[in-house]
């Protein structure tokens, strides 16, 4: 074999050995939800994978109340992300941390107010997926998931 051949199949081998380390030393945590309620929803609000937290969506619910917030589109986005605070904190962790947004809105038409709530919090400009969905848990107008990396 050719010296550049076995260097590059040296490299590959190296990167195949390092992937599958990594994936065999990475402990996944399943965090226990920090409301009370949300304990024995059959998901965890964050799973953490090394320092890479994943925290399930979030809508326009005042957990206190575990009622919907008014307001329409914008009053649910504030909510939402203030949810989302919310978790981070618990993590020790703000929305600074954020690095992938997936935003599902009910209907693509509130897009434009949507983006002038979501533009004033997420400031380091995340990446983001968005999409339109029927059928929101809670009748809600959005839910947002993010990753963060602590």
């Amino acid at each position: 074999m050719k010296l550049v051949q076995r260097f590059f199949l040296s490299v590959l081998m190296l990167g195949i050995f390092a992937t599958s380390y990594a994936q065999e030393t990475t402990e996944i945590v399943f965090h226990k939800s920090h409301e009370v309620k949300k304990q024995k929803a059959p998901f965890s609000d964050v799973v953490q994978a090394g320092n890479l937290f994943f925290l399930a969506g979030q809508i326009g619910m005042d957990h206190s109340t575990r009622t919907m917030v008014e307001g329409g589109i914008k009053g649910e986005t504030v909510q939402v992300i203030k949810n989302i605070e919310a978790v981070l904190a618990q993590h020790d962790m703000k929305l600074e941390n954020v690095v992938k947004c997936t935003v599902i809105l009910s209907t693509m038409d509130d897009f434009g107010a949507f983006n002038e709530v979501y533009s004033k919090f997420f400031t380091k400009k995340p990446a983001r997926t968005t999409f339109a969905a029927s059928g929101l848990a809670r009748n809600a107008k959005i839910e947002i998931e993010v990753v963060a990396v602590r």
